[in-house]
């Protein structure tokens, strides 16, 4: 049956903004992407908050950037919505 999910290949975790390692903020953010039959993210939304703007938008930005391994019904390449959980956490 090929990959149903669309799995992400090995792609840069996002940055931890500096601004925010100085706040010492950590959370978990969970992003919706659209991905296309390329692998490409033709969208990406927030669906759920770290409860910090930079930790957010530094993942939104990032997973823009990235590539996925298409979803596929038997060998053909198809759109699809995956969810990709991103956490932030500082290291003592």
């Amino acid at each position: 049956m090929g990959n149903p999910n669309g799995a992400q290949f090995r792609n840069p975790a996002p940055p931890y903004p500096l601004a925010a390692v100085r706040l010492g903020q950590e959370g978990r953010v969970v992003l919706q992407v659209l991905v296309d039959e390329a692998g490409r993210p033709i969208k990406v939304d927030l669906r759920q908050s770290s409860g910090f703007p930079l930790l957010d938008q530094s993942a939104l930005k990032a997973v823009k950037s990235w590539r996925f391994d298409p979803a596929r019904i038997g060998f053909y390449p198809v759109s699809s919505q995956v969810r990709v959980p991103i956490r932030f956490a500082l290291k003592e």
